[in-house]
C-alpha cells in the first residue's frame, strides 16, 4: 500500500527545523517499518528510508481536549499500538497520525 505524502513547505528554511527533523521531498512515499516503545509515551520509529525518530506523544495527548484522545494517557492504553501496512495506529484507527508528521516530528 503506497502513500503519497504532502508537498514540502517551500517557504520554510533549514533554520525552521530542529536537527532531529528531516523534511520529506515533495511526493515522497515512505512507511514505518519498526516501532519500539522506549518509555511511557515515547516511541522509536524506524522508516523505510533508514531514518529513525524518537517521538514523545505525551505533550500531544496532554494538550488534547478530546476525551477519546485523552484515554491514551493511560500507559496501558497507549502501549496497545500496532503497526499495520506501514501505519502506526491504536484501536483500529482510533488514534493515528500522518506519517509525514511523525517523520518530521511535528505532532
Amino acid at each position: 500500500m503506497d502513500r503519497l505524502l504532502r508537498a514540502s513547505q517551500a517557504d520554510r528554511g533549514a533554520a525552521d527545523y530542529p536537527e532531529d527533523q528531516r523534511r520529506l521531498a515533495e511526493g515522497a512515499v515512505i512507511d514505518i517499518v519498526r516501532v519500539e516503545q522506549v518509555s511511557d509515551y515515547k516511541l522509536k520509529l524506524s522508516f523505510s528510508d533508514g531514518a529513525e525518530r524518537v517521538i514523545d506523544f505525551e505533550p500531544f495527548l496532554r494538550r488534547s481536549r478530546n476525551p477519546l484522545i485523552r484515554t491514551y494517557l493511560a500507559p496501558e492504553q497507549f502501549a496497545d499500538f500496532t503497526l499495520e501496512y506501514g501505519n502506526l495506529m491504536w484501536d483500529d484507527y482510533g488514534l493515528c497520525f500522518p506519517i509525514a508528521d511523525l517523520y518530521e516530528n511535528t505532532i
